[in-house]
């Protein structure tokens, strides 16, 4: 029996029902969700696995192996939509799913499953849940780590949590890659992705203008990605690395996810797209301040975790949107050069295996 074998127990070939996971809608999230995917796939190999998806977080489905289906259906996050809930639960009906797993532990995430009918509706307690979900699950508070409280869901009840998950994995084909780099006017070359944005501006590194023009000056192409919110910063790192730079920010998530597969490095803070830039195997450098590394970085591993090592901050990690002492020193005292320099380190890495 192989590792991921033993995440779930004995594989159980006899059942074919659809599984369908409800899962958190962050684009980070949603990446790392691909981990319950795979542990299901072990565990219930012949069982389909959907995804319920937000317009946004759709193109993700596309490249995420063993999802049968993405269930596109967009909820208000501020209000219950009562309408919008019985629309759900009538096309979830019509799936005929065996199983749902209700990733987060809101109130509001479990009502279309139950009004569905769905047979078995598995989540942890909270939020006065009682009555929408029928196979509950305990301990959450006492497991370590975001992933650990949604992979294990998808084991039995009960069972030990493995030494190590398996990784998301995002599969682009390389032919949609060269058709986006025709498409965007880009060379085959080897590029340098930065993704300035994040939810909350504490996790914004501050130095990506002054990267860029170090990056340029060494011969290095340089892609800004994100999405609107990134137009502004991406303005900035343009004026500051000159036509070297490129401003691949956009409204399509696809695009976001074609830049980081065709990047030669990727440089992010810790956001959604360091989380799909890792699980597209992109050697990933995640800069680090407010956010702990452990709790938050992909379990892909990373190229390079950079974190200042100048001083020890007693507010560090915080995890708080916004720098409320210190003065964002956390970010502040990791130098552009120091960055820079790794990323070259990472790029001749990568260089030397594709030519070994």
């Amino acid at each position: 029996m192989n590792r991921d074998s033993q995440l779930s127990g004995s594989a159980d070939r006899s059942d074919t029902r659809p599984i369908l996971i409800i899962p958190y809608m962050w684009i980070g999230d949603f990446v790392r969700n691909h981990t319950v995917v795979r542990v299901l796939k072990e565990r219930w190999p012949n069982r389909p696995v959907d995804l319920l998806t937000t317009s946004l977080c759709a193109p993700l489905v596309d490249y995420m192996p063993g999802v049968r289906a993405g269930v596109l259906w967009d909820l208000p996050r501020s209000r219950l939509a009562v309408g919008r809930q019985f629309g759900l639960a009538k096309l979830l009906r019509e799936r005929n799913y065996g199983t749902a797993l209700v990733l987060p532990r809101t109130w509001k995430a479990a009502i279309a499953p139950a009004l569905a009918g769905i047979p078995e509706r598995v989540g942890f307690v909270g939020e006065f849940r009682f009555g929408l979900l029928n196979r509950w699950r305990w301990g959450e508070k006492k497991l370590p780590r975001f992933i650990d409280k949604n992979a294990a869901l998808a084991q039995p009840d009960g069972a030990p949590l493995p030494p190590e998950w398996p990784v998301p994995q995002l599969r682009v084909p390389a032919e949609d890659i060269v058709r986006w780099r025709q498409a965007n006017g880009l060379s085959a070359g080897a590029a340098v992705a930065l993704a300035p944005g994040s939810v909350g501006v504490s996790k914004r590194w501050t130095y990506y203008p002054e990267a860029a023009r170090l990056l340029v000056e060494r011969g290095l192409e340089v892609w800004v990605v994100g999405g609107p919110a990134e137009k502004g910063l991406a303005q900035e790192i343009v004026a500051a690395g000159g036509p070297g730079v490129r401003d691949l920010t956009g409204t399509d998530l696809r695009n976001g996810v074609l830049a980081m597969a065709a990047a030669g490095v990727a440089i992010s803070n810790d956001s959604g797209l360091m989380h799909i830039a890792a699980a597209l195997g992109t050697p990933t450098m995640g800069i680090f301040g407010p956010t702990s590394p452990y709790l938050w970085a992909p379990l892909n591993g990373l190229a390079a975790t950079v974190v200042q090592d100048k001083s020890v901050l007693s507010c560090q990690p915080c995890q708080s949107t916004i720098c409320k002492m210190n003065d964002h020193r956390c970010m502040r005292d990791i130098a552009a050069s120091e960055v820079v320099a790794i990323a070259q380190r990472v790029l001749s890495e990568a260089s030397a295996r594709v030519t070994t």
